[in-house]
């Protein structure tokens, strides 16, 4: 049956709703560390809305508290969030080579790793409005749990807090866990990836580097060797466009 923008829309919010319910708490957290770097609530909210990115604005009220420099606090930024690029270049090779630009632009606000781990198994092609609709309900999530959270977290004993903490993991397996059910090549690759980034957190040199940095690497390399030793056949990926439309044949 053929889907419209409008259930591509709908359904992106349906699967959204989780990932707004994570970033809720997950928000809290980082508005209780906005707080206690000085931030009232609105610029700590508008600082949620405008990044979208937990690593990113811990580590900048890091930064903040400590009195960095503008250009170290830039570099930091540009280093912990490269990966972003990474899954907006593999995003983009699901979407409509006729899409207009506005499109990609739009959706290229709300990449981060949740949305991009729903968006990269929503369909061989991806509808701009599927994404629309995670952001849709994502976004506010992330903002007003961080206002929520610079407004009331001294309020809340300290074992709440910590257990609020874990909130971003129960993302991230609510995420892999169905792709990895369905493949045991993308299972082995989750495995891989993890026993690797157990490795980088704890070798002698390695370990220095920066998270996102590890991240950008064991993304390229791992993603790499995948694509190579099991690649994906363009016959089997089907077409499709911004009306929805997917499956194999010619249209």
């Amino acid at each position: 049956m053929k889907q419209t923008n409008y259930s591509w829309y709908l359904k992106g919010i349906r699967d959204g709703i989780p990932i707004a319910l994570g970033y809720l708490a997950v928000s809290f957290t980082l508005g209780i560390a906005a707080g206690n770097s000085g931030i009232a609530p609105f610029p700590a909210a508008f600082m949620s809305l405008m990044n979208l990115t937990s690593a990113g604005e811990f580590a900048g009220l890091g930064l903040i508290t400590a009195g960095a420099a503008y250009m170290e606090m830039a570099g930091t930024q540009l280093v912990i969030n490269l990966r972003y690029c990474l899954m907006s270049c593999a995003l983009s090779q699901k979407l409509s080579p006729k899409m207009p630009f506005f499109h990609r632009l739009l959706m290229a606000y709300g990449i981060t790793d949740e949305i991009f781990g729903i968006a990269i198994g929503a369909g061989q092609v991806l509808n701009p409005f599927y994404a629309y609709g995670a952001i849709t309900v994502a976004a506010p999530a992330w903002t007003f749990g961080t206002w929520l959270g610079t407004v009331s977290g001294n309020v809340l004993p300290g074992r709440v807090l910590s257990a609020l903490n874990v909130a971003i993991y129960g993302m991230f397996i609510a995420i892999i866990v169905p792709p990895a059910r369905k493949s045991k090549v993308v299972a082995g690759m989750i495995g891989i990836a993890m026993g690797a980034s157990l490795l980088f957190t704890y070798l002698p040199v390695i370990g220095r580097i920066s998270s996102g940095m590890r991240i950008i690497i064991l993304t390229v390399l791992i993603a790499g060797a995948g694509a190579f030793l099991f690649p994906v056949n363009d016959e089997d990926e089907g077409r499709g466009g911004m009306d929805g439309k997917e499956g194999g044949g010619k249209e």
